[in-house]
């Protein structure tokens, strides 16, 4: 997976501190991770909420490589989600609006509550 990101969704996020990474001035983009899925979550907790659960519903989080790119000349929140295996390969991606919270996008949200409105459904059609 390849997630970018706007400089100011990535802010406050740990591994940034821990590299001595600057995203104040950044004019390109710029590689801030390359790594597995665990070690994301672990250094971007507040930021890949989209990689945790793929790597979940794939081969899990040790397995499944993740890089996160700081763009300044984007205002959506994009992930690139590339699957090579043995019967089939695919690739997709999708572009976030923001939420007030720049770390996340506004679909996180909306998908939360449908998950939870799920839970409590006395019918359930499909998956």
């Amino acid at each position: 997976m390849i997630a970018r990101k706007p400089p100011k969704a990535l802010v406050g996020a740990l591994s940034l501190a821990e590299h001595g990474i600057d995203l104040s001035d950044l004019k390109e983009p710029l590689k801030v991770f390359s790594g597995t899925a665990q070690d994301a979550a672990a250094g971007f907790p507040a930021n890949l909420d989209v990689a945790v659960a793929l790597s979940l519903a794939g081969i899990g989080p040790d397995q499944t490589r993740l890089d996160i790119l700081a763009d300044p000349g984007l205002s959506r929140n994009t992930h690139t989600i590339e699957v090579d295996g043995s019967r089939a390969s695919f690739s997709m991606s999708i572009e976030n609006m923001p939420s007030e919270n720049p770390r996340t996008g506004k679909i996180t949200a909306l998908s939360v509550i449908a998950a939870l409105k799920k839970i409590r459904a006395p019918i359930r059609i499909g998956t």
